[in-house]
């Protein structure tokens, strides 16, 4: 998609058509800011209902830093898709490749919305790089370098 296609908000249901990801893994609500093969800001609401608070930790709810980190890759994967030309649409699937820096500040928790901002630090060939920040009421939470890749076609 072109900005002038890009309607915003991206909604879940567009969100979905663009990644692979399903319940209980799409880890992205809406995308409400959105520059082009720069950058984009989405948003996940954390909701007590989450599978992973089952166990991580019974009485102390605590989204898992992992998904943290992965919110923000889905968040990267949905500036690459929705900065794709219309005419060109980007099909293949990234993977998470590496993950570099991680850091994490604070927890996050039931009743949180978590902000997802992901720039996109470089793109070549079959690989794209992000530098992402999480945040949580405008205060960080967790931030990231990460790298993706398509997969080779078999």
């Amino acid at each position: 998609m072109t900005e002038s296609t890009v309607t915003l908000p991206v909604t879940t249901a567009e969100i979905q058509r663009l990644l692979p990801h399903r319940y209980p893994f799409l880890l992205v609500d809406r995308v409400v800011e959105l520059e082009p093969n720069k950058r984009v800001l989405a948003y996940k609401n954390v909701s007590c209902n989450e599978p992973f608070f089952n166990g991580h930790f019974p009485g102390n709810p605590v989204m898992p830093g992992v998904l943290v980190v992965e919110a923000l890759a889905q968040a990267g994967g949905l500036l690459t898709q929705l900065s794709a030309d219309p005419a060109n649409p980007q099909t293949e699937t990234f993977y998470l490749v590496k993950v570099d820096n991680a850091k994490f500040s604070r927890m996050v928790v039931p009743g949180d919305k978590l902000e997802l901002e992901v720039e996109l630090k470089r793109r070549i060939r079959n690989m794209a790089q992000y530098v992402g920040i999480a945040r949580v009421d405008g205060e960080q939470v967790a931030c990231a370098e990460i790298l993706c890749a398509a997969a080779a076609k078999q």
